[in-house]
């Protein structure tokens, strides 16, 4: 059954291609030639955004330790990521952390609790990308219980635990892949009840990322048992928690790259509606809870008086998807190589930059969001302006084909894209700058 639009839930953000998958990596060429599809591994993103001349300056996450927070987790992570490790050539991570703060998830077993294996997936997805990016850096997996309380599903423990994780000085960088409609809550007041991780994390020098959302211009409505979309709002929303002035927003890009990683076209808005018939493509637009934060003001034209979103983006289209390890409970039958994608796959990827830019600056860089928008006001080449491509989403519903528009790439930044994407070697340097001054 359809959970009700006033019972929220933190929806995973992963899109899986499904009935694909293959028992070793795949090559892009592969995938294209048998899919019809692009396909990439870790060794193409570290080219896409330039983290050569960082990982030969040592600059690979060491010391560090990036937070990944997720409903229920994956039991089985630590064997999935040591496959992924060896077919991709990675090392292990210094140190591979899983905590529960906020109770005591129950067994993997998705016939019992079907929304497990989205959530294993996702899991997946996080760890496994997050690592790629900032090989030397530690994780920290968090996982949660999800349990209902007053009608705001697996939001009040995601809260607790993101407060033990910050109280407890676990790690400088938090990445959700997670998301619901802001429409969805029971109030604004809801949204605001739920701040006190954010708050906290700005006070203490933590940068917390979240997936800005998988609907283009618009966003689940109610969901299926499996937590999944079921039906879609038919006017534009946006999602909570990217929505958040204290959280970094993270946007989807499609990357154009050769079997090496080097861009043949700049990168577009991530809009893979068509490939799945469902909305399917980067989310952004106008909050209705919080109004345009100070460090927006240069942007009022596009923001109005509204907090826009998404900030910054990063690769999350299925047409360009990540290949992900998924052992047989996760992948629910055959293990393999799957195909996936989505602004889930966009924040652990920018975690990894991050966790590099913390251990350039030797310390927690805490809110991303002035320097990000001071970097786009100085034109600072770190970050690369995505100027193509659009979040309109068109997909039947209810019998019917429904359009619900969005915003086109621009120069500078709009509600498609953000500022742009990063050039990581650049960026870094130039994000710590900003932060410090």
């Amino acid at each position: 059954m359809p959970a009700a639009a006033s019972d929220p839930v933190p929806v995973p953000l992963a899109h899986v291609l499904s009935g694909v998958s293959f028992l070793t990596p795949p090559t892009t060429a592969q995938c294209e030639k048998q899919i019809g599809i692009a396909c990439y591994a870790p060794f193409q993103y570290h080219e896409a955004y330039n983290l050569a001349p960082l990982y030969n300056k040592g600059l690979d996450g060491k010391g560090e330790t990036i937070v990944i927070v997720d409903s229920y987790g994956f039991q089985f992570i630590r064997s999935e990521l040591a496959v992924f490790d060896k077919s991709f050539g990675l090392p292990a991570p210094p140190s591979f952390k899983i905590i529960q703060p906020a109770g005591p998830v129950p067994p993997y077993n998705p016939k019992k609790r079907p929304m497990m294996a989205g959530w294993a997936e996702e899991t997946s997805l996080d760890v496994q990308y997050s690592h790629a990016m900032a090989p030397g850096a530690n994780i920290l997996l968090v996982e949660t219980p999800v349990a209902e309380t007053l009608g705001v599903t697996g939001f009040p423990q995601i809260v607790e635990a993101e407060n033990y994780v910050i109280n407890h000085h676990l790690g400088t960088v938090i990445t959700q892949s997670f998301a619901a409609p802001e429409q969805t809550f029971p109030s604004a007041q809801s949204i605001l009840n739920l701040r006190s991780a954010y708050k906290n994390a700005a006070a203490n020098g933590v940068s917390v990322l979240a997936a800005a959302g998988d609907g283009g211009a618009t966003g689940p409505k109610t969901l299926t048992a499996q937590g999944f979309a079921a039906t879609f709002f038919l006017h534009r929303v946006v999602s909570w928690p990217a929505t958040d002035p204290l959280v970094t927003a993270v946007g989807g890009t499609q990357m154009h790259l050769t079997s090496t990683g080097t861009h043949q076209r700049p990168d577009t808005v991530w809009n893979d509606t068509k490939l799945f018939d469902s909305p399917a493509a980067g989310s952004g637009g106008r909050s209705t809870v919080f109004s345009r934060p100070s460090y927006q003001n240069g942007v009022a034209g596009v923001v109005g008086t509204a907090r826009g979103v998404p900030d910054i983006s990063m690769s999350a289209a299925v047409n360009g998807a990540a290949l992900v390890y998924l052992d047989s409970a996760a992948a629910g039958g055959t293990a393999g190589f799957y195909l996936i994608g989505g602004t889930s796959e966009a924040s652990p990827l920018l975690a990894g930059v991050v966790a590099i830019a913390d251990q350039y600056a030797g310390h927690g860089l805490g809110l991303l969001n002035p320097a990000l928008y001071q970097m786009e006001a100085d034109h600072d080449p770190g970050i690369v302006d995505v100027t193509k491509g659009f979040n309109t989403v068109v997909f039947p519903q209810n019998g019917r084909n429904r359009t619900v528009p969005g915003w086109p790439a621009a120069t500078g930044y709009d509600l498609a894209s953000g500022v742009g994407t990063v050039n990581a070697a650049l960026f870094v340097p130039e994000l710590v700058a900003a932060a410090s001054g």
